[in-house]
């Protein structure tokens, strides 16, 4: 099998993988807004699939054009944005229990740093199937609260996004240990 042609270097930063990453986060806000100000709707669903969804599609053109060391940063940041936004939005609103949502937040600001500190070191930490399932979770987590079929369901709520909080703990812990294993490798 021949490798595909890559239309964008390593260091590129203007890609349509990013802008698709970019959009995700200008649209985030109508999504909150929607969820404000018309709660559990199909037109507030279908934005905030858009969102969603999106986030799988950038990584689908990133993978198919040549994926960026700025497509790598850009994305998980955006990623956390987004989520830590929709969570928080739902916790002002009474939609879901701040505890899970504290410490999701905790885990997601925590990673940004380790690997930002990590980056500054010359270090990479991959990243995990694990990780792109948590996120899943998390997704889902907001969804079931905007559907307007599973709105009312506050028990499916609260055991999803205490699910979203265990996966994002555990996903977190793999990370440090990765993060551990790359260092050691490095020194020896």
């Amino acid at each position: 099998m021949s490798e595909q042609k890559k239309f964008f270097g390593e260091t590129a930063i203007l890609t349509p993988a990013n802008a698709i990453t970019v959009g995700r986060l200008l649209l985030t806000p109508v999504f909150i807004w929607m969820i404000v100000h018309w709660g559990a709707t199909w037109a507030t669903a279908g934005v905030g699939a858009l969102v969603a969804f999106s986030d799988g599609f950038d990584g689908i053109v990133a993978r198919r054009m040549g994926s960026t060391r700025s497509g790598a940063f850009l994305d998980p940041l955006i990623d956390k944005i987004v989520v830590l936004a929709c969570l928080i939005t739902l916790g002002i609103e009474h939609k879901l229990p701040w505890l899970p949502i504290g410490i999701i937040a905790a885990r997601e600001l925590w990673m940004t740093w380790y690997r930002w500190s990590a980056a500054k070191r010359g270090l990479s930490i991959p990243a995990r199937k694990s990780a792109k399932i948590k996120t899943l979770i998390q997704d889902l987590s907001i969804a079931i609260v905007v559907l307007p079929v599973t709105a009312s369901l506050h028990w499916l709520h609260v055991s999803l996004i205490w699910l979203a909080a265990i996966a994002t703990v555990y996903t977190g812990a793999q990370y440090y240990f990765d993060g551990r294993r790359v260092e050691k490798a490095r020194q020896t």
